[in-house]
């Protein structure tokens, strides 16, 4: 029962429940409201005691109410939450007693009617419209229960009792509780809670709009896919509206080609979406050419379709075609339809179809919220349709710059040690002394493709690092160009730990790695040192060697490097990533140096 109401508009505040975090705020927000409004009632009444008619029950039940009222705050700050069954007994607390002191002053200029007000929005505050109509409810029977009490004599024979136990009389005020002016008292009050209610549901149905939609958002992801996002919305309208079945239709600008896109709801299974075979004719039963951005449509047995239409500014559209529903009938059964229309870029244009969706009364209402839901949402599904594209592309790049790295080099380089293992063969038997220097040149031309592999294959392993493996990855980079290379390296830290985002320690690692590689293959280095350390808030990464260095004198910035046209390019990229700036100081013959700095928490510019 809870589901079908949920999907009624009214009831979409119960989509965005409140967190603890903000229900306890509220509530340590009431009771502080509830205390300045104890103290305004006993300031009041100090100023003017005859408003309550010198009672000392009264005042009694005042500081019964402000005791309350601070053990209220109390409780709350002493409670980490918030619970439904405290509330409620705050609340009813709140009802209860400004109904038992009406019984001395009664009116609306009396200072304690601003407490029904009180009660009214506090329960607007936390939970709705019906709600507060609910407690003005309560509050009313209360008061006609006391004007009925009061007619029947039951209070006069209270004061009798009193003042024969020699106690204070109730002095209570009988002229509001006259019928006609507790009818008014009661009017006052209905239309305030429905005021207050209104608005309340208004702000709390927003929230659930916007909680709706924030959760579709939240399931476009790239690593899904576009099938897979497509089933998680697709799938999360249904949901939401209670549709058996939801289409997508699609054309693409460039090959005209249509996508026709189907998921239906299964009883006790997760609904699939899959992508349906398509025709020709597709075009013209989904796509066809409307002025309406949304539209309902509700089938009669007897008499013309219930038809609603909306414009891309949501106004409604007088004049609408039914034309299309022939073609719609053929292909599916419903009785009731809802589509919108979406645009994504210049690429892509279609339709979504809701079938027997369960809407609200006011249609309009829903289609606006429908072509909102699309609006926000269809661009961070676009979004996934440019990134996994962008995938594919530098994927297909990757692989082309690998292919002709093992072309140009691995695959060339083996074909000239065939060539020239063939020539040492033939000329072994007339020239055997040159054989073991031969074989020597060429056992140091394989040992060098060896390595040239194994920094292809590095470059193409990804990077599984973060800031708790960072440190040991470095070195066993270092360590590992040492052993294969023969040049003397060290990495030195000066920081025991490291706290970086894995997207930056992945490309201080590849930055580190592409260093050594050109170490070397262009400097003829005999030492090398790597240094991780902190200057002034910023981490700096400096790889400095020995050997032939950069073919200019001196140092030069980044940005000097870049209108120059120096420097290596992928380090530079890199570093870029990370938000760094790169120096590069160098002596020819003598060495280079190369500066890497970057802010202790830079934001990577393709995200983390």
């Amino acid at each position: 029962m809870l589901f079908p109401l949920l999907r009624q508009r009214s009831f979409w505040r119960l989509r965005a429940p409140a967190d603890p975090g903000e229900i306890r705020r509220v509530e340590r927000w009431l009771a502080a409201a509830r205390v300045f409004l104890a103290g305004s009632a006993l300031v009041a009444i100090l100023i003017d005691p005859g408003e309550i008619r010198y009672s000392v029950w009264v005042s009694g039940l005042l500081a019964f109410y402000i005791t309350q009222s601070f053990l209220v705050i109390v409780l709350l700050r002493r409670r980490r939450e918030s619970t439904e069954s405290f509330r409620l007994l705050v609340h009813g607390a709140d009802i209860v007693w400004p109904a038992l002191i009406s019984i001395f002053v009664v009116g609306v200029g009396n200072p304690f009617f601003l407490f029904f007000v009180f009660v009214l929005a506090a329960a607007a505050y936390r939970w709705g419209m019906w709600e507060t109509v609910g407690t003005a409810g309560v509050a009313l029977v209360l008061l006609w229960a006391e004007s009925l009490i009061f007619h029947l004599g039951f209070l006069a024979w209270l004061d009798g009792v009193l003042l024969a136990h020699h106690l204070a009389a109730l002095k209570v005020n009988p002229v509001d509780f006259v019928p006609k002016a507790l009818f008014m008292r009661s009017v006052y009050l209905l239309v305030l809670s429905l005021l207050l209610g209104y608005l309340a549901e208004q702000q709390k149905q927003l929230r659930g709009e916007k909680a709706v939609i924030a959760r579709a958002l939240g399931l476009a992801r790239v690593e899904a896919g576009m099938t897979g996002t497509m089933q998680e919305i697709l799938g999360d309208l249904l949901s939401t509206y209670g549709a058996k079945q939801a289409l997508i239709a699609s054309l693409e600008a460039n090959s005209q080609l249509v996508f026709l896109g189907d998921i239906r709801a299964l009883s006790g299974a997760p609904a699939v979406f899959q992508w349906q075979e398509t025709s020709p004719s597709d075009q013209l039963t989904y796509l066809y050419a409307s002025p309406d951005e949304a539209m309902y449509v509700e089938r009669a047995k007897h008499g013309p379709a219930r038809l609603v239409g909306l414009d891309a500014d949501g106004a409604r559209v007088k004049e609408v075609s039914l034309a299309f529903l022939d073609g719609l009938g053929k292909r599916h059964q419903f009785k009731s339809l809802a589509t919108v229309s979406f645009l994504f870029g210049r690429e892509w244009s279609g339709r979504i179809f809701l079938l027997d969706p369960t809407f609200g009364r006011d249609i309009e209402e829903e289609l606006r919220f429908l072509q909102e839901y699309v609006r926000r949402v269809g661009p961070a599904v676009y979004n996934v349709y440019l990134l996994r594209r962008l995938r594919r592309r530098a994927g297909a790049l990757e692989r082309a710059r690998f292919a002709r790295e093992l072309h140009d080099g691995a695959v060339q380089s083996l074909i000239s040690v065939e060539m020239q293992v063939d020539v040492l063969r033939r000329q072994s038997s007339s020239d055997p002394a040159r054989t073991p220097q031969e074989l020597g040149r060429i056992q140091g031309l394989l040992r060098e493709e060896v390595l040239k592999l194994r920094e292809l294959m590095q470059q193409m392993k990804s990077l599984d690092v973060d800031a708790k493996r960072l440190l040991r990855l470095l070195a066993d980079t270092v360590e590992r160009f040492q052993r294969e290379t023969g040049i003397s390296a060290r990495f030195v830290s000066e920081v025991e730990e490291v706290d970086m985002p894995q997207g930056v320690c992945r490309e201080l690692a590849r930055i580190v790695q592409e260093g050594l590689v050109n170490v070397r293959k262009h400097s003829g280095a005999r030492k090398v040192l790597v240094r991780l350390g902190v200057i002034a808030s910023h981490w700096q990464v400096v790889i400095e060697d020995d050997g032939s260095g950069f073919p200019f004198s001196g140092r030069l910035t980044q940005a000097e490097l870049d209108s120059m046209g120096k420097g290596p390019v992928v380090i530079k990229e890199r570093v870029h990533l990370i938000a760094g700036e790169l120096t590069i100081e160098s002596n020819p013959g003598r060495g280079s140096r190369l500066e890497i700095s970057f802010p202790q928490k830079p934001e990577i510019v393709y995200g983390k």
